[in-house]
Order: C-alpha cells, then sequence, then structure tokens
C-alpha cells in the first residue's frame, strides 16, 4: 500500500503555523526597521539641530550697567579670525577697592609701611599715596549660553560692590558681536577678551580672575589651561558636553552624535593655579555631582562652594553665602599673594 504524498509546503499555507511564523517574523522585522529608521532619524535631527539647541543668543541689548549707577567703558575688539566683539569694562569704584600688598606698585622705594586693622582685616600699606595703591582684581567674565551680557547686570552688581574690576564680553552672535556661535569661535573670543586686558588695558594676568557660568565655565576652564591668571572660578558648570547630553538623551548614542566637546574637566585638570567651584544642589539643569567631579580633577589649591537654588538664579538665592564665598577667596588669594611678594622680597 502506497503512502499518501504529502506536501511538505503544507504548513506554509493560509492557516498554518509555518505560515503564521512567518508573517509573524516579517512583522517584526517591519517594526524593527521603522524604529531604526526613526531612532537613526533622530539622531540626525539632534545633530544638525545642536548648535540651536546649545547657544540661545540674544540679540537685543535691553540694558547697560549705568542704570545701576555703575560707571563703564563700552569696548569693541577682535578675535584672531577678524570677528568683531562687543563688551563691557565695569572699573571698581575706588571707594570699595581693598589695598593690596604688591612689591611691584609699592608708591615709593622707601614708602614707610604701617599696620592697618580694620573691618578688612590687617594688613600692611604704604603710607603715601595709599588711594593709588588699591589694585583690584579684574573678572574676566564669561557667561551662560543664553541671553547676553545685558542678562548678567545681577552678578556685575555683586562683583562691583566687592570692589572688583569686571570685563564681560558677549561671544560671537551675542548681543552686538559678529558672527554665528560655535565652540571654536567661543575659545577665540575669550582669548581674544583676555589679551583685551593684558594688552589694551596693561592688566598683569596676575591681577585677573578668570569667571565662568553654566556653558561659560567649560569656556573659562579651556582658557586658564592656556593662560596666567590669578585664579579660576567656575559655576553651575558641567563636566563635558557629551556628559549633559547623556543626562538628557540617555537612551541616544551620545558620543557618536555630539557636534561639539567643552571638555571641561580635561581643562580644569592643566589648570596650574587656584580654583573655586561654585554649584547648587538643587541644580534643575546641570547635576550637583558634575560640580563636585571638577573640583575632584582641580589641583590645589581649590574650594568648593555649595549653593542652593536652581540653575539659574542660585547666586540671587543664596546671595549671603554667594558673596561670602567670594569675599573669603578674595582673601586668600590676597593673603597668598602677599606670602609670596614677602617670600621675593627676602
Amino acid at each position: 500500500m502506497k503512502t499518501p504524498l504529502v506536501s511538505r509546503c503544507s504548513s506554509f499555507e493560509p492557516g498554518g503555523t509555518g505560515y503564521e511564523a512567518r508573517i509573524m517574523g516579517s512583522m517584526l522585522i517591519s517594526i524593527f526597521t521603522v524604529l531604526f529608521v526613526a531612532y537613526l532619524g533622530l539622531g540626525i535631527i539632534l545633530y544638525i539641530m545642536q548648535p540651536t539647541f546649545l547657544y540661545c543668543p540674544v540679540r537685543e541689548i535691553l540694558y547697560t550697567p549705568d542704570e545701576l549707577g555703575m560707571d563703564f567703558e563700552s569696548v569693541v575688539f577682535k578675535s584672531d579670525d577678524g570677528m568683531q566683539l562687543s563688551g563691557w569694562y565695569i572699573p571698581a569704584p575706588l571707594e570699595a577697592r581693598t589695598p593690596r600688598l604688591r612689591a611691584d606698585k609699592l608708591a615709593s622705594p622707601g614708602a614707610a609701611l604701617v599696620q592697618l586693622g580694620d573691618s578688612r582685616g590687617t594688613g600692611f600699606q604704604p603710607v603715601k599715596n595709599t588711594a593709588k595703591m588699591a589694585v583690584p582684581l579684574t573678572v574676566l567674565f564669561c557667561h551662560g549660553n543664553g541671553g547676553n551680557m545685558t542678562h548678567r547686570l545681577d552678578s556685575i552688581n555683586i562683583f562691583y560692590k566687592l570692589g572688583l574690576n569686571c570685563f564681560i564680553f558677549d561671544y560671537r552672535g551675542y548681543g552686538s558681536s559678529e558672527g554665528t556661535p560655535g565652540e571654536e569661535g567661543t575659545y577665540l573670543d575669550v582669548t581674544a577678551a583676555y589679551e583685551w586686558l593684558t594688552k589694551e588695558k596693561k592688566i598683569s594676568p596676575d591681577d585677573i580672575i578668570i569667571f565662568g557660568r553654566s556653558l561659560g565655565g567649560s569656556i573659562a576652564a579651556q582658557l586658564a589651561a592656556r593662560v596666567e591668571a590669578r585664579a579660576l572660578i567656575i559655576e553651575s558648570t558641567f563636566t563635558s558636553f557629551v556628559d549633559i547630553g547623556r543626562k538628557f538623551y540617555p537612551y541616544m548614542p551620545v558620543r557618536w552624535f555630539s557636534r561639539f566637546s567643552y571638555r571641561t574637566i580635561d581643562y580644569v585638570k592643566d589648570v596650574r593655579y587656584p580654583v573655586m567651584i561654585i554649584h547648587s544642589r538643587n541644580d534643575d539643569i546641570i547635576p550637583f555631582e558634575f560640580g563636585l567631579e571638577l573640583y575632584e580633577a582641580a589641583n590645589e589649591p581649590k574650594k568648593f562652594v555649595e549653593i542652593s537654588g536652581s540653575h539659574n538664579d542660585g547666586f540671587l538665592v543664596s546671595s549671603e553665602i554667594y558673596k561670602k564665598a567670594w569675599t573669603m577667596w578674595l582673601q586668600f588669594l590676597n593673603e597668598s599673594e602677599s606670602q609670596a611678594d614677602r617670600h621675593r622680597a627676602s
């Protein structure tokens, strides 16, 4: 008796289990393909749109320092690649300047020294021309990614009342500065600002504090790793652009799609003078842990200051802590400078 012929393809006919498996496999492949294309498309969009996400410049200059009673000089200078940039130089009020012992700034070689004991602390000061002896430090202010220098008047006012000169500038594409923002451009811009202070204003690097907030902290750290200054202060700053990208897009291979580096943590390691890190535990944009990591990476001498408040208003919410931290840091810088001067004179 012959065995009935059975088609080997019968299981793939409609209703067969093999047919259903093949349909299911095709559906899964289609779904995976659609998801992959969507994922890749999102990555491409993020890559293209990164400059828009990172840089949020405002062109309009809304206010000027004189509206808060601060004299200022409107400055125009150029970067090495010929971009015209704008800034404000706000000199400290004479009455707020704290006298500092500087061997190269003595009124005369034979000037007598008298000891002063007042609310500013104990120090030594020449009897003659004591007003001229005030050599205030100058803050080179690198602002964050949004707005322009107009939106930093609250901070400038704090520095003004602390007896500090301040030079704030707008990166290319911000305020009245020409061009379009970009990472290499910001480095060229901060270098041009530093050179304006040292060459045009004849300010010694020893009298410059490089300061940056948020994105500006990374730009400030990159400069500080290359040039001499009295100190570096960075506030509410990320460890790197890739790290902050991972925070906002944890499901994306950020390193593959990143157009920017801003490796703050690497720059900080190369700074060879005092560093102060300021960060809020309540920062809603840049994690507090990033500030701690930057502090750990920095060389001694260094200081970490914890404040409260959100990313954009921490320095105002914690104004007393903030101003006290700056005051104590300035005292530390002046004391360490005086010790160095005495050591050189001995």
